[in-house]
């Protein structure tokens, strides 16, 4: 499935093929996730594209630098981030796919995460 993303300002824009259906959605619990709240699908890292906004994306990494989590420079949103568990897949904001309404997944599952991000 082909998704659109963009964070609340529209500076940053992705396009990405996922590789799992939008019910699949899920959230981690790690000591990041934990806080930022935002469900998310997977892609795979080539299946991933910036088409707008790679100047305004800013990125936060800890612990083992492995995860990284990208974000809007401009309105703060979360659009996306790369796992530590599987540094090949992106997880994609669920919030920030154009045309989904989140509550219609809900409930969404929480996920074990390790201390370094989802």
């Amino acid at each position: 499935m082909m998704v659109r993303a963009t964070c609340h300002c529209g500076a940053v824009e992705i396009e990405a093929t996922l590789s799992e259906e939008l019910a699949k959605a899920r959230r981690c619990d790690c000591s990041y996730c934990a806080r930022r709240q935002g469900a998310n699908v997977s892609a795979r890292v080539g299946d991933v594209t910036v088409l707008r906004g790679a100047d305004r994306l800013s990125l936060y990494q800890w612990g083992t630098m492995t995860a990284k989590h990208w974000f809007c420079s401009i309105c703060g949103i979360y659009t996306h981030h790369q796992r530590r568990s599987d540094p090949g897949e992106i997880g994609i904001n669920v919030g920030c796919i154009e045309g989904v309404d989140l509550r219609t997944l809900e409930p969404i599952p929480t996920t074990r995460g390790g201390g370094d991000g989802t």
